[in-house]
């Protein structure tokens, strides 16, 4: 079932998505654009901002396609609907959706601000913008650091989740073995 801290958290979710994705379209139609920006740098700002504008859209399409489904479920209190909901089957594009939303959209949002800063300041401040690469970078190193040590920690749990899943079930196999060889033995 669903809790309401889980929905806070869905509120969430949809809410930066939301502002990620309307902070890049912003940039994107309402940066001025002075004579002299290098082409190469416009064409790097152009496509970051088209792929993070398109990464929170598939995101948000797959998020608004499945969540009423899981909604649905949740109310439900029937074991047999929960086993038959096509979420659960999903779940390789519910984790798509968050890891497009969460991991690639923040690492395209901050390189879009790098970019950004380039584009507006690469004719009046070099210092400026490098400035801001300078500081955009170690966050970029601690996001990326950070989502693998918090992937390894999730990968891990399930592992071991695992390992115990199969230790119960291997326990009540050799327990039911036993229970047949008595019931022979009788």
């Amino acid at each position: 079932m669903i809790s309401s801290c889980d929905c806070r958290q869905k509120v969430y979710l949809k809410t930066t998505q939301n502002a990620k994705t309307g902070l890049s379209q912003v940039a994107m139609v309402e940066v001025q654009i002075e004579e002299g920006v290098p082409d190469g740098l416009l064409v790097a700002f152009s496509v970051t901002t088209t792929l993070l504008v398109a990464i929170h859209m598939l995101a948000l399409l797959i998020s608004t396609c499945i969540l009423p489904n899981i909604e649905a479920i949740s109310n439900v209190h029937n074991v047999n609907a929960i086993n038959e909901s096509p979420h659960d089957r999903m779940h390789w594009y519910i984790e798509a959706a968050w890891a497009f939303s969460t991991g690639i959209g923040i690492l395209l949002f901050i390189a879009e601000i790098a970019l950004l800063c380039w584009v507006k300041f690469f004719k009046h401040s070099y210092n400026a913008a490098l400035a801001s690469t300078v500081l955009i970078a170690p966050v970029m190193v601690i996001f990326v650091a950070f989502a693998i040590h918090f992937y390894r920690k999730l990968v891990s749990h399930k592992y071991e989740r695992s390992n115990k899943n199969i230790e119960e079930l291997e326990n009540m196999a050799s327990q039911l073995e036993e229970n047949h060889h008595r019931i022979q033995i009788v």
